[in-house]
């Protein structure tokens, strides 16, 4: 071998080498996965992310790590996800409030902070029904008490929510509309969790949780449940009237989804989908869910995406009906 075909086949040599590790880069995940939680500990969506985290990381070979970026119903998170560069490495865990954040943005004339199309759908992991709850120091033992209640005193009976235009504040809303026009007092937090910790406290009176959310509460007797917002009653409540049963035409579930930004690569789309599906489908993931009492309703991405579409439509028509409330 004369001296040039050597230096040409050295340096063929150390383009490949230098080629590897790029191509390493291209191969997906390389490093940890994180999961933006847009809610505080307590709520549904912790409960969800993180079972479902654990049960991700055998499957994709890397951590996945769970991140609480709370605020203003869900909406921070849901910006940090909408703006994280879309390469797999951050996703949303995200819940019914995502619908309407556009919604809301119009009724205050301002530019949507993030609408549905920033988002590429993963997967829907539960859609649990919520109850309506007072604490062990009211006295109302049944609806048409709150309500009989409600409408003698207007202004009067505070609720709490996760937010204001959130999860949590839409079924208190469908409830006092379908009550005819309840006037009730409104106190937005930054989560389910610190909506709960609100009314144990007895700084309200009432409040709309999933039951999952709620079911150690309402065991310990410290909340009693009035009337169950799903279509059936729920197996853990089997006490507890449907709003259905009790006259009122309302029916709501609060869903958790794992979601991605916008803009995702194929490969990368097709992995996680792939992931999230086996990851609801791990034995321990459905032994949390179970303790939690959370009803697992999976919906792959494209079914997701169909459903989410006809939720943002149900949600829109809530948020014109609740009208423009000023933050506090």
């Amino acid at each position: 071998m004369d001296r040039r075909s050597f230096v040409i086949g050295g340096a063929a040599a150390a383009g490949a080498l230098a080629a590897g590790p790029a191509f390493a880069q291209d191969v997906f995940p390389s490093h940890a996965i994180t999961i933006i939680n847009a809610f505080p500990p307590g709520g549904v969506n912790d409960l969800v992310t993180r079972p479902l985290a654990t049960a991700m990381e055998p499957i994709l070979k890397q951590p996945v790590v769970v991140e609480t970026k709370a605020g203003a119903g869900g909406q921070v998170g849901a910006q940090v996800g909408a703006s994280a560069k879309p390469d797999g490495y951050t996703l949303l865990s995200h819940n019914t409030g995502i619908s309407g954040y556009a919604e809301v943005d119009k009724l205050f004339d301002r530019p949507p902070k993030a609408t549905r199309a920033d988002f590429v759908t993963l997967a829907r992991l539960v859609a649990d029904p919520v109850v309506l709850l007072v604490n062990d120091q009211q006295p109302y033992k049944t609806l048409k008490d709150f309500v009989d209640d409600a409408r003698q005193r207007p202004n009067t009976v505070l609720y709490s929510s996760g937010g204001l235009y959130g999860a949590t504040h839409l079924p208190m809303a469908l409830l006092a509309t379908a009550a005819g026009g309840l006037q009730l007092r409104h106190l937005p937090t930054n989560g389910g969790g610190p909506a709960i910790t609100a009314i144990l406290g007895n700084n309200v009176q009432a409040t709309a949780q999933t039951v999952s959310a709620s079911l150690t509460h309402i065991k310990s007797g410290k909340l009693r449940p009035l009337a169950l917002y799903g279509g059936t009653r729920s197996k853990v409540l089997p006490e507890v009237p449907t709003l259905k049963e009790l006259g009122y035409d309302v029916e709501y579930y609060l869903w958790a989804g794992l979601f991605a930004p916008r803009g995702l690569p194929p490969a990368v789309f097709a992995t996680l989908r792939d992931a999230t599906r086996r990851a609801v489908q791990d034995p321990e993931f459905r032994s949390a869910m179970d303790k939690v009492e959370t009803p697992i309703a999976y919906q792959d991405a494209d079914e997701f995406r169909a459903w989410w579409d006809a939720d943002a439509r149900r949600m829109a028509a809530v948020i014109k009906q609740i009208g423009r409330v000023e933050p506090r």
